[in-house]
């Protein structure tokens, strides 16, 4: 079935106090930011939703495997209780990241000023993302944290493709707090080459999530991991590394529509998370050899 208008959006990410990660918009806290490469994992892997028993999984399981990080998509905002996840992630000692995703109704582009305040990049030109960015820089700014925007593939965004464009808006942007996020799984559909992409990204960037070509368990696709990995330690890249993959197996009602989960792409959440973590350790330090 097609996606109802409302759904077909740029998608964004906006973070939190802890946060980290986001599609479109990211923030990084100084806590984080002074933790050379936070190894993450995105809720998605663990939960559908986040409710006080599916936040306490989704740390106590990220924890036991030794991730740094665990990504919470905020696409229902008001079911996140950030008091709740602030209490336990302290008690797994565990940091946190947001991601959110909003409709055409949320365009900080806009130049209506209730819409622009709902406080999601949407289809607008590099213009008018500018203004919204700023608003949004002097935010993050405010709560001591780092703004990202993330470059997607075309069936997702008509703004940021490329690890060249990103740069491009960042030096009009021109705040030190703002900076690049880099995907695998959407850099392996437009990038001429991920080790290009991150020379090109350079010093600007701040944040980067590790997924398959096919969304699913890493090394089962095309991405070529090895490149990325030599490329994030030849570019002395000291930011998050964050695990992103779907499957029907856990379901978001919002999210896994949004995303076109329609298969199973690993069956066991432990298995894959942990497949994970010793892939991206493995690849990290043969990088570094």
């Amino acid at each position: 079935q097609s996606l109802p208008k409302s759904l077909r959006y740029n998608r964004a990410r906006h973070a939190k106090r802890h946060g980290v990660c986001v599609r479109g918009a990211v923030r990084v806290s100084a806590q984080l930011a002074k933790q050379p490469n936070p190894i993450g994992v995105h809720a998605l892997t663990w939960v559908g939703g986040w409710s006080e028993e599916e936040c306490t999984f989704a740390a106590r399981e990220s924890a036991s495997l030794g991730y740094d990080l665990v990504e919470i998509p905020l696409l229902e905002p008001a079911t996140v209780n950030a008091a709740m996840t602030k209490r336990i992630f302290d008690e797994f000692d565990i940091g946190a990241a947001t991601s959110l995703g909003l409709s055409f109704d949320a365009d900080i582009s806009s130049s209506d000023a209730e819409c622009a305040a709902r406080r999601a990049p949407q289809r607008g030109g590099a213009q008018e993302l500018r203004g919204g960015a700023e608003t949004r820089r002097e935010e993050a700014a405010d709560e001591g944290v780092t703004l990202g925007l993330e470059v997607v593939n075309r069936y997702e965004s008509n703004l940021l493709n490329t690890a060249a464009q990103a740069v491009e808006l960042l030096k009009e942007i021109d705040e030190a707090n703002v900076k690049i996020h880099l995907d695998a799984y959407h850099m392996h559909i437009e990038e001429a080459g991920l080790a290009q992409a991150v020379a090109t990204a350079g010093e600007h960037l701040g944040y980067v999530h590790i997924g398959e070509s096919n969304r699913g368990d890493l090394g089962t696709g095309n991405v070529d991991f090895p490149q990325l990995f030599r490329a994030l330690a030849d570019s002395n890249y000291k930011g998050p590394i964050t695990f992103e993959s779907f499957s029907s197996k856990v379901v978001s009602p919002v999210l896994s529509n949004t995303l076109c989960i329609w298969r199973d792409t690993w069956e066991d959440s432990k298995e894959c998370a942990a497949h994970a973590k010793q892939f991206i350790d493995t690849q990290w330090n043969a990088a570094h050899l």
